[in-house]
């Protein structure tokens, strides 16, 4: 029977989150189907030791593709390497992580394989000896369960949709000849970097995010202020509206067309509370929202609620978790 694959993102040898939630739901179903789990990396030389930790996550066999070209991602000739390696096998289902790198390359997989793919999954399942998806449509107002008729299925799956839990696989080692495209049509010269230790607001353990109500782009500096309060797990976050208004950078949009988080705390400034919004939010375990609308919709999801003027009221709340932090 059919294996299932895991696309393995990972950056200068770290494995990022969202892989080891794959992973792990990954590994269920396998055991489910009686199949084995796969866990594909691609990069540099010396990913062997830097993917050790798949094993524990439950990845049966690591494939690594090794190549200099490979450092750093490039759409064209990743993937080239992934189509290759699920040609190798033999393959049910092909598993990415909706990130900006899963969105780029789960389509480009699907066209050149021909096959079928469903996107930013929220459950993944076994019914009938058939997988079977959940993912959420019209902003996460239904819901839509389908099976596939084309195989091997592309899916990306949502960020923070999932709990990363460790489940020992086998952890065979396969090292596979990598041959790239030999026409590149560009090539990646320079990667930069924003000032500070930039943490992915989907990975953050805080999450500080404002809207439209933080009135100017100059006042965001009261954002940062409470996320650098709150410490290094904390990340800034931003509604699309300020986004689409050139404010914020899109890295940091919360929301179905931006990041799905789920954080520890989430801070909601000035954010009226679309449904658009609360997708990418709602599973945050606890909710902060401050608004001057006593009648904004984000005061129906938040555990906590605030009524007044951000301007106002970030200062104090700044300083008290300060306080807090300097105690302990």
């Amino acid at each position: 029977m059919s294996n299932l694959l895991v696309f393995v993102e990972q950056r200068g040898g770290c494995i990022n989150t969202v892989t080891r939630e794959i992973l792990s739901v990954g590994s269920c179903l396998a055991k489910e189907l009686g199949v084995e789990l796969h866990a594909l990396v691609l990069g540099d030389d010396g990913l062997a030791s830097s993917s050790v930790e798949l094993t524990d996550y439950g990845a049966d066999q690591i494939i690594l593709a090794e190549h200099s070209d490979l450092s750093t991602y490039l759409g064209e000739t990743f993937s080239s390497v992934i189509v290759s390696a699920v040609k190798l096998g033999d393959y049910r289902a092909v598993m990415f992580p909706a990130t900006a790198m899963g969105k780029d390359l789960a389509p480009r997989v699907t066209a050149m394989l021909d096959t079928a793919m469903a996107t930013d999954v929220t459950q993944l399942e076994v019914s009938e000896g058939e997988l079977e998806i959940t993912r959420p449509m019209y902003g996460g107002k239904v819901f839509a369960k389908m099976r596939f008729t084309a195989f091997p299925a592309v899916i990306s799956l949502r960020p923070n949709a999932f709990s990363p839990k460790k489940n020992s696989g086998a952890g065979r080692i396969k090292n596979i000849e990598v041959s790239l495209p030999s026409s590149e049509k560009h090539r990646v010269k320079e990667i930069e970097t924003l000032g500070r230790k930039n943490l992915d607001v989907s990975e953050a353990h805080s999450v500080v995010s404002g809207g439209r109500g933080m009135k100017e782009p100059g006042n965001w500096r009261l954002l940062e202020d409470l996320r650098d309060a709150l410490g290094p797990e904390s990340a800034l976050g931003a509604s699309r509206a300020v986004v689409d208004a050139g404010w914020r950078p899109h890295g940091e949009q919360v929301g179905q067309t931006g990041k799905t988080v789920a954080p520890k705390l989430y801070f909601a400034v000035g954010i009226s509370g679309a449904v658009q919004h609360l997708a990418g939010m709602r599973t945050a375990q606890t909710i902060v929202a401050i608004n001057k609308d006593a009648d904004a919709p984000i005061f129906s999801v938040a555990d906590y609620g605030i009524v007044g003027d951000a301007m106002e009221i970030l200062p104090i709340l700044t300083e008290k978790v300060g306080q807090l932090n300097s105690e302990e």
